[in-house]
This record gives structure tokens, C-alpha cells and sequence, in this order.
């Protein structure tokens, strides 16, 4: 019987990491072409894992005390019509991915759509609401560094300027917000309803602390003060304050991180490799990497790609406007999916149908923007 359980157990931790996963089968099989040695260790970008491992575990102490689902909820509560209320938890998810990054906005936000959308009545619009919350996950992280993990990674491999690199995705961010809202504008109508109000009130000197060790995992992340120094003070005093949120940051992501270093590391010692990739990126950046994004995820195409070319104003684009497509261009994505299917079992069908439709809508048009004015 403990076997049997242990194995379910297992099954369920692969089916949730498959992308940890393959990147360590793919990892284990480059070593085979590029035997371990010292090179190994450049491979490694130490302050990119240093930056996520301080936001992720910040992030999940201010999840702890449902921080960021309070002031949503609070919010909500003032609107009186379904195309206002869908719109705010729209922009609601769109803001928090660039402050939280989109998965963690999508595991907190997508739970009060659920909410909304049940206890108003609203059942019809909940599919629609969470396509939309997971675009505006995935493109509103794109305007900062911290945003999605791929930026962070970017941004720290090629020391991009601050303002160099909101000055790169200001313009398909702004497009992302007018392409949303009208989406909302034309398929929600403005139904009357209510949503109960009920007093819930924050933890203040938890909520101070947290979001002061957040200020400073997006100083860290600014390259405004050394990321040693977050390593040192933020588990610490998490660990005094809230030993959970140590333990409930996403450990598989990191180490899907570190495994595509090794893949990508190996793969760009590989000659032919070396060859056909850096032919097809310099013939268009942008379109390849928006390609990839759709088969191997952003994440991965980001720390791939990267070892190929020095273009990274269109790495940056591609790897953001790429993540919406397929339901696996992006993690948020199969988040949603995963969310969605458990509050409407025996829908899924419809749900990717009308994912499809949106998700290409917004990636031919975001890319045809990209392409043509950047």
C-alpha cells in the first residue's frame, strides 16, 4: 500500500514538472556529446537563479497572508457589472505579472475568477475570463525585468539597461492593454450583478515586512544593491517569520533553469548545431524565436536561443509576444488550463477551442506589430 502511494505520488510530481523533466533528460543526453568538465561551470548564471529563488519566496510569504487576493477581492467588490468586473480581474492579473511574475498572478488571481463567476451566476463568462486572465498574465509580465523568468534570465545574461529594456516592450505591452480591453469590451456584456462584501483584514506587520523584502528582491533585481546580499537577508528572515513560504517556492523551476543551462551550454559547443541555429537567428530573430516559443516553451527558447545570438531586442520580444499560441508556449498557460479543468470538468474541449482562437488572434497580431515597427 506505501508502495502504491509512492508511486502515485511520484506520477503526480512528474505530471506537474513534466518541463523540469525533459530539460533533464535533455540535459542528461548533451552530456553524452559534451562529456562534464570545468567549462561546466560558466554554464551557470548564478545571479538570475539568486533574483527568482528571492522574488518566488518573497512572493509566497505575501500569498501566505492572501496579501495580493484581499486587495483584489476588496476591489472587485465595487463593481456592479459583469464587464467591469471581468475587466478589473483582467487588469488585476495583468498588473500582478509584472510584480509577482504571470504563474504565481494566475495561481493567486484565477481562484477569485472562479469565485466571481460562481457565486454571481456568471458560470457562462468563466472560460472566457480565465483565456483572458492568462494573456494578460503572459503579456503583462513583458514590460519588467521580473515580469516573467525568461526576462529576468535576459536581462541579466545580456546587462540590459533598465530603461532600455521597458523601452523594447513598452509598445507591444501597450498594444497587449488595447487588445485585452477590447476583447473584454466586445464579448462580456454589462450584466447587472453582486458580489457580497465581507471584512477581511491583512496581518499589518507581516504585510510591512513582506513588502519590504520585496522592495529589496526588486532592488537586487535593478542591479541597485548586490544579490548577495538577498541570498543572506530574505531566507533569513523568512525563516524566522514564515518558514512555509521556504518551502512552497517552485524549486522544480529553478532546476529547470539550471538543466537548460547544461542543455543549452552543451548544445552551443556542438558545432553543426552552433551552425544551423545561429544561420536561422540571423536571418530573423524574432520570427525563430516566436517558432520555438510554440513547441518548446518561452522559458527554455529563451536560455537556447540565447547562446546563438547577440540580437537580444528580438530575443526579448519573441520569447514575450511567444508566449501565447499553444497551450504549451508558456507554463502560465497549462496553469490555467490545469485550473480551468478542475472547476469544469468535461469542457476542456470548448476551453482549448476557444484558448486556440483567441491565443493565435493575439500572437499573429502582436507579431506582425513586432515585425513590422521594431
Amino acid at each position: 500500500m506505501n508502495h502504491l502511494h509512492l508511486y502515485r505520488g511520484f506520477g503526480s510530481f512528474l505530471k506537474k514538472n513534466v518541463v523540469m523533466v525533459i530539460a533533464m533528460v535533455a540535459a542528461a543526453v548533451t552530456c553524452f556529446f559534451i562529456p562534464p568538465d570545468k567549462a561546466y561551470w560558466d554554464y551557470f548564471d548564478v545571479k538570475t537563479l539568486t533574483c527568482l529563488f528571492c522574488v518566488l519566496s518573497v512572493v509566497c510569504a505575501l500569498k501566505n497572508i492572501n496579501f495580493f487576493y484581499i486587495l483584489a477581492k476588496k476591489l472587485i467588490q465595487v463593481f456592479r457589472n459583469a464587464r467591469i468586473c471581468i475587466l478589473a480581474l483582467v487588469y488585476i492579473t495583468f498588473i500582478g505579472s509584472m510584480l509577482i511574475a504571470n504563474d504565481m498572478a494566475l495561481l493567486t488571481f484565477l481562484p477569485l475568477g472562479t469565485y466571481v463567476m460562481t457565486t454571481t451566476g456568471k458560470g457562462k463568462y468563466m472560460a472566457f475570463s480565465f483565456i483572458m486572465q492568462n494573456i494578460a498574465a503572459n503579456l503583462g509580465g513583458m514590460l519588467t525585468p521580473f515580469g516573467n523568468p525568461q526576462n529576468l534570465y535576459l536581462y541579466t545574461k545580456f546587462q540590459i539597461p533598465a530603461m532600455e529594456f521597458m523601452g523594447i516592450m513598452v509598445w507591444p505591452f501597450l498594444l497587449s492593454v488595447a487588445l485585452i480591453t477590447l476583447c473584454c469590451i466586445i464579448f462580456v456584456k454589462p450584466e447587472p450583478f453582486e458580489l457580497k462584501s465581507e471584512k477581511i483584514r491583512l496581518p499589518i506587520g507581516r504585510s510591512i515586512t513582506y513588502l519590504l523584502l520585496f522592495l529589496l528582491s526588486i532592488a537586487i533585481v535593478f542591479r541597485g544593491i548586490p544579490y548577495w546580499i538577498g541570498l543572506i537577508v530574505i531566507p533569513t528572515t523568512l525563516l524566522f517569520v514564515d518558514r512555509k513560504a521556504l518551502k512552497m517556492v517552485d524549486y522544480p523551476l529553478l532546476f529547470t533553469f539550471v538543466f537548460f543551462f547544461i542543455f543549452s551550454g552543451n548544445m552551443a559547443r556542438i558545432d553543426a548545431v552552433r551552425s544551423v541555429f545561429s544561420f536561422l537567428l540571423d536571418k530573423n530573430t524574432l520570427l525563430v524565436t516566436v517558432l520555438s516559443c510554440q513547441f518548446i516553451s518561452n522559458v527554455p527558447s529563451a536560455i537556447l536561443l540565447s547562446q546563438f545570438t547577440a540580437n537580444y531586442k528580438h530575443l526579448l520580444l519573441g520569447v514575450n509576444i511567444g508566449g501565447v499560441g499553444t497551450l504549451i508556449s508558456s507554463l502560465a498557460s497549462l496553469i490555467t488550463f490545469r485550473e480551468y479543468s478542475k472547476q469544469n470538468k468535461g469542457k476542456t474541449g470548448y476551453y482549448i477551442l476557444l484558448f486556440s482562437a483567441f491565443n493565435f488572434a493575439f500572437l499573429v497580431i502582436l507579431a506582425a506589430f513586432s515585425l513590422l515597427f521594431q
